[in-house]
C-alpha cells in the first residue's frame, strides 16, 4: 500500500459493515425508483469502462435479492461494456435517484442474455431490449450523501444553463476534426428522441 493511502484513518466501523452480499428490501426499493446508473466494466487487459444507463424509474429489474437484469437500449453500437463482458464478468454499478442524496453501489459478475431469457417484461418506450445483462450480486451498499451534497447535484440553483456549453454538434466537430458541417442540435436530440 504507498505511504499516501497508509495516511488516511482507519475507516469507521459503519462503513464497513455496510457492506452486505445481497440486495435487501432497502437496497431493491431504491432500484425501483432509480432511473439512472452507471455502468463500471473492465476489459481482459485491466482496462476499465464507464458508461452511462437510464430509463423509466425501476428500469433495471431486481429478479430476486441475488440478481438483477439490466436492459441494453439501442445506444451508438459501441457495445464497449458488453465487449469487456465477453473478456470480464466483474461490473459494478452506480445508482442515482434524484431528489436523494445517497447512492446505491453493487458489485457483481454478469453475463449476458436475450430479452426471451429473462422472466420479466423489460418493454420500455415500446421496444424490447437488445439483450440484458444479468448480473448475479456479491456485494451493496448505500455509499454516503457527502458527495452529491458537495456537488449540488439535486440543486435547481446549481443547474448550468445550456447556453455555457457549446452546442453537441460542434463540440464533435471540433472534437473529431471533422470537415463536415456540425448537425444542428435540435435535430440531433429530435433523432435521439426517435431511438429511445
Amino acid at each position: 500500500m504507498s505511504t499516501v493511502v497508509s495516511s488516511y484513518p482507519a475507516a469507521s466501523t459503519r462503513a464497513v459493515d455496510k457492506v452486505i452480499d445481497r440486495v435487501d428490501q432497502h437496497c431493491a426499493r431504491f432500484v425501483e425508483l432509480s432511473p439512472f446508473a452507471t455502468l463500471a466494466t473492465v476489459d481482459a487487459d485491466g482496462f476499465p469502462d464507464v458508461s452511462p444507463r437510464g430509463g423509466g424509474p425501476g428500469f433495471v429489474r431486481v429478479l430476486d435479492e441475488h440478481t438483477l437484469a439490466l436492459p441494453d437500449r439501442q445506444g451508438n453500437n459501441r457495445v464497449d461494456s458488453l465487449r469487456n463482458l465477453a473478456g470480464n464478468p466483474r461490473v459494478a454499478l452506480m445508482f442515482f435517484v434524484p431528489g436523494i442524496e445517497e447512492t446505491l453501489r453493487v458489485y457483481g459478475r454478469a453475463r449476458l442474455v436475450s430479452p426471451a431469457e429473462v422472466d420479466a417484461d423489460l418493454t420500455e418506450f415500446g421496444k424490447q431490449p437488445l439483450s440484458v445483462t444479468v448480473i448475479d450480486v456479491e456485494r451493496a451498499y448505500f455509499h454516503c450523501a457527502k458527495a452529491v451534497m458537495r456537488s449540488r447535484l439535486w440543486d435547481p440553483g446549481a443547474q448550468v444553463h445550456r447556453s455555457v456549453f457549446p452546442p453537441m454538434g460542434q463540440v464533435w466537430r471540433e472534437h473529431t476534426k471533422a470537415a463536415t458541417p456540425a448537425q444542428d442540435d435540435t435535430e440531433m436530440r429530435a433523432e435521439l428522441a426517435l431511438e429511445l
